[in-house]
This record gives C-alpha cells, structure tokens and sequence, in this order.
C-alpha cells in the first residue's frame, strides 16, 4: 500500500483556518468526516486529544503528526493541512508547526497500512522534500511529490551501502504509529550521514518489525533503546546499552549514536539491573517509583473489584454479611466473601510480588508474594507489603550477584531452585522477625489517631489529599495520596478516601462546568471535550482535565487544587467514609454517611474550580 492510497485530494487541506493546536485538530478531523473515512467524528477526535495528553505529537522541524487508532474509523486514512502562519503545536523543539498530517487508523488496521504510515515518518525526514511540500500550489503538487519522493525511497532501500561500525536500535512508543518510526527514521538518517550501519527495530501498532537476531546482536558495538514502553531486554545482556524516551531519537539522533560509537553506557547485566538513562545531564532515572507504580496498578484491579463488591454489600446493612446478625443477608456474606475474602485479601501480596518483579524480575515474584502474604495475615497491612515487596526485591538482586560466583553448571537450578528457595526463606525470616510487629503497631497507632483526631486536623487532612488529587492529575504526586488512601481502607479507616475520591473527580467536572457556562472563553474544541469531562469526572478519572491544563496550566492548574481541596475538606466536616477505592458516582449511594452531602462537597469543588477558570481565563475570539 503507497501513502498516495491513503492521502487524497478531498483529504488535503492547503490553507487551513486553525489558529490553534485544538483548532488544528477539529479541521482535518472535518475534513476525514466529510470524505467518509470516520465512523463517529467526536470519538475519532476523543481519540486524537488522549493521544495529545500522553505526548505531543508535533515532532519539531515544523511538522505535526496527530494519530488514533480506534474503531470510530471506517477505513485507514490521512488527511493533510499546510499553516502557513504556523500553530503552536507545543512541538518538541517549541517551534511553529506547519505540516499536519492527521492519521486515521482502524482498530484492525494491517500490517501493510501500518508500513505505509511508517514510509511516511520517512519522506518527513528529507528537508528539500518538505520544501516542496510547503510551496506546492495545489493539490495534485502535494500527491505527485510524495508519489516522487516515496519511488526514490523504495528503490534505496533495495541497496546496501558499505559501513564502518555497526550499532543497533531498538524504538517504541505507547501506540506505536507515528513516534515509533518518526524515532527510527531520524536514527537511520543520521548514522548514514555519519557512515555508520544501523539496524533499527520498531515496535509498533502492528507488532514488532526489523526484529534483532541473535547475530545483529553480537556483531553491534552498542544498542540506543529508545522507548515509552516496555521491550524485550534481555537478549542484549553483555552489550553496552542506552535507554533514553523515544523523543530523545527523534530530537538528538546524532548524540545518541555518537555516545553508542563510543560505547559510553555500562553494559547491561540482565534481569535485575538498569541500563543507563539518557536523560541530558549526568543524572540517572530512580527506579523507586517505576517499581512502586508496577505494584500499584497490578494490585489496582483487585482493589477495586473487590472493594466494590465488599462496598455493595453495605447495601444490605453494615453487619449483612455476619450469621450472627440480625441483619444477616446471604447475598451480602457472598459478596464480602468473594471482594473480602478473596480478591481483597490477594490486594497486599500482589502489591508485594510485583514490586519485587520489577526490581528483580521473575525470580523476585515468589518471595515478594510470600512476603505480602505474611504482611497482610501479619497484621502489617499495606505499608508491611511495601517493605516485602522492596526486601525481596532488592535480596533477590542480592542473591544473583552472590550466585553468580557459582560453577557455571549449576546455573540451571538458580531460577528454579536456589532463588525462591533461599528468596522466600530469608525475606519470610525478615518479615516474622524484624518488619511485621513494629509494622503492625505503627499502623494501629495510624488508626487510632486518625480515629481520635479533632474535625479540624481531619479537615486539614482532607484539604491536603484532595488538593494534592489535582496537582498533577494521574502523575506521582496524586498517585501517592491514592496510594495512601488504599491503605487506609485496608486498615479499616475510609474518611481519607472520600477526600481522595471527591478531590479526583473535580478537576474534569469543574473543566466541563466551566465550559459550559463560560462558553466565550473556550474554543470550540474546548467546549466539546468539556463534554466528555462530564463522564470522565463523573467516573474518577482525573487525567480528564489533562488537555485544559497543558493549555492553559498558570489558569488551570491553580482553579483545581483549590477545588479538589475544598471538596475534599467538606467530606471530612460532613463525616463521609468510602470503602470502595473507585467507581465515581457509581458508589456515590454506598458510602458510609449521607450521600448527599458527598455530592454537595463534590458539587461545590467543582463550582469553585469552574468560577475561577471562568473569571481567570480570557475571551476566546473565533472567527
């Protein structure tokens, strides 16, 4: 499939209207909606705007690449539109964007369209080819160019060029369309500038491509990783590696394979270890949060299920669940059983097991699980599988470097043998005798002063986590207090959750009030995906408000905390406890308290938010 198979004339914009990156994005979806090629227009550009809060996707050199993979296209397209003014597309290198190309793939996009789009990323490299892009004068310039260019690639890529030294590479992004190949493009061009052979694998939409062999992998000097998301790392053991996020490919190609040449990275250890991060100084990335974070969100789906299930049987009375009282329900005993009694009691050993994994990898899962499984039955609840979770970790990479000294014979037993043994053994030591009882009373003693403090410091405790919901919507400073609400309704105290709850769901509803009712300070983008905050609010998902903060963060940003605080703050003067950790308005009925007051605190979270966008923001003029 040629990209001239994709992009048409009635798809090509010459002079587009958009002053904005929103605007940018309304016109050529317009464009694929009139053409046929979308099946629902606002959830194609839903798609587009989530795509935008993950990573820009103005790549620099003047040049955008919006994209969606999802089922509201009909049929795999591009569309193009050409700013001559050029938009502040928040590109990479924070320059105007002139060249937008607009990606439509369905969600059964194949590999064959896939490898066009990545021909494209290509042609966008090439300087003189954008050139003529930018002067062409009408459409079938535009087509006739990219048939010219494309018919010039193909037939070098038939042809073997000679090289000195040889470097691998590997690149990936989160949805793998236009980042991925942009990143290896920029990466192949680059080393062929510089005479050095290259072999680039992507790891895109359509699975991975270019794959590395055994023997690429033992001829290369140095392998660049350049990706958002994880790739197969072991086969590089032994070999200098650099890590570093796929823009960084696309934006400094020429360092990165000048640091490979030079073969300035550690080599990589395997399982356990971390090659180095590029991260444009000397520093290094922590890993504390990524292995923290790969534990939360593999515990997330036994949290909520089974705090919902646990929360629906409240419904039937507070003690349903128990024979020996009056209220006894046994639908309600069943769904404590199932939420209580088994999801939620795998909540702490899986927390456990998968920070221990992302530390050591697999020989780390067996003794981390066992370790959370001791903490919770220990009564050192949530904090006790944390510190099981590190200590296996970090003893299991402990154990491989006293293991490695080891005849090379016995390699063999180690993953199977040596590792949970001895693993499982002294993390278990570690817990019964040094972690779980001082745990355990620090807990209780976290239970008994959160139970005994006065309403003003459980205000300000409130004021705090809800506040701190909005300060970076999704990112570490709101997953700690969501974090710490999980805790606390594992050790029985549901107040801080109802903070947490109320605090996350404001930012986007208030976004979508304010959209609503101070329409003239919002573009028309705005207002349609104020719409969407609506449910996203209503839902708990905070990243909701995402786009309106990048766009407007010294408005935005401000207005939300102060709403999410303030919600939060009136859950506690209202006494609201939440036993489920998510579901929005859907455990609204079930929470511990009067339901209508958490809506009211969430209400007025959310007018305060709205209020002071609408007053602090300026007037949108559209033509």
């Amino acid at each position: 499939m040629k990209i001239t198979d994709l992009l048409k004339e009635e798809t090509i914009v010459l002079h587009l209207k958009a002053k904005t990156k929103e605007e940018v994005i309304d016109e050529l979806a317009d464009v694929l909606d009139r053409a046929g090629k979308l099946n629902d227009k606002q959830m194609f550009k839903q798609a587009i705007f989530a795509r935008e809060a993950q990573s820009t996707t103005g790549i620099g050199e003047g040049i955008a690449i919006p994209h969606a993979k999802t089922k509201a296209v009909r049929v795999p397209a591009v569309a193009f539109g050409r700013s001559q003014e050029g938009v502040d597309y928040e590109a990479l290198d924070g320059k105007p964007s002139h060249l937008f190309f607009m990606i439509a793939a369905p969600e059964g996009a194949n590999n064959t369209h896939l490898e066009a789009l990545s021909r494209l990323s290509t042609l966008l490299m090439d300087a003189s080819f954008r050139a003529k892009i930018e002067n062409a004068s009408t459409k079938e310039e535009v087509i006739q160019a990219i048939e010219k260019k494309e018919a010039e690639l193909m037939r070098e890529e038939t042809a073997a060029s000679p090289a000195k030294k040889k470097i691998l590479a590997v690149t990936a992004c989160p949805t793998g369309i236009a980042h991925t190949y942009m990143a290896a493009d920029a990466l192949k061009a680059k080393a062929k500038e510089m005479n050095v052979d290259i072999k680039v694998e992507t790891n895109g939409s359509s699975g991975v491509k270019n794959e590395l062999t055994k023997e690429d992998i033992e001829e290369a000097v140095a392998i660049i990783v350049a990706a958002d998301k994880q790739v197969e790392m072991e086969r590089f053991k032994g070999k200098h590696v650099i890590q570093v996020p796929v823009a960084h490919a696309i934006r400094k190609p020429e360092q990165l394979i000048e640091q490979a040449l030079k073969q300035d990275a550690p080599i990589y250890q395997g399982s356990g270890s971390e090659a180095k991060t590029y991260t444009g100084s000397s520093g290094e990335r922590k890993g504390f949060y990524k292995h923290l974070m790969n534990g939360v969100s593999n515990m997330l789906p036994f949290v909520v299920g089974g705090g919902i299930l646990i929360a629906i049987s409240f419904i039937f009375g507070i003690k349903a669940f128990d024979p020996n009282d009056p209220s006894f329900h046994p639908v309600a005993k069943a769904l404590m059983d199932i939420g209580g009694g088994s999801a939620f009691a795998l909540m702490i050993p899986v927390l456990a097991g998968f920070i221990a994994m992302s530390i050591a990898d697999r020989p780390g899962f067996a003794p981390g699980m066992v370790g959370g499984f001791m903490a919770a039955n220990g009564g050192a609840g949530f904090l006790g599988g944390l510190i099981a979770g590190f200590l296996a970790g970090y003893l299991v990479v402990g154990l491989k470097k006293l293991f490695s000294r080891l005849p090379q014979s016995l390699e063999g037993i180690k993953p199977v043998l040596l590792y949970p043994l001895f693993g499982i053994l002294v993390t278990g030591l570690i817990m019964m005798y040094v972690v779980i009882d001082p745990v355990k009373a620090l807990n209780d003693g976290m239970k008994t002063w959160l139970e005994n403090m006065g309403t003003g410091n459980l205000v300000l405790l409130g004021l705090i986590l809800g506040g701190m919901m909005a300060v970076d919507m999704g990112g570490p400073i709101n997953k700690a207090a969501f974090t710490f609400g999980i805790a606390m309704i594992d050790a029985g105290n549901y107040a801080p959750h109802a903070a947490i709850m109320a605090g996350g769901m404001v930012p986007p509803l208030g976004l979508a009030l304010a959209t609503t009712f101070f329409k003239n300070k919002f573009t028309k983008a705005e207002r349609e995906a104020g719409k969407t905050c609506y449910i996203m609010g209503a839902s708990f998902i905070t990243e909701g408000a995402i786009p309106f903060a990048a766009a407007d963060p010294g408005r935005v940003i401000p207005s939300i905390i102060v709403g999410s605080a303030i919600a939060g703050a009136l859950t506690m003067v209202f006494g609201i406890g939440l036993p489920a950790p998510h579901g929005g308005i859907f455990v609204i009925p079930i929470v511990k308290g009067n339901p209508l007051l958490y809506v009211l605190a969430i209400l007025i979270g959310s007018i305060v938010t709205a209020v002071m966008v609408g007053l602090w923001k300026k007037e949108v003029k559209e033509e």
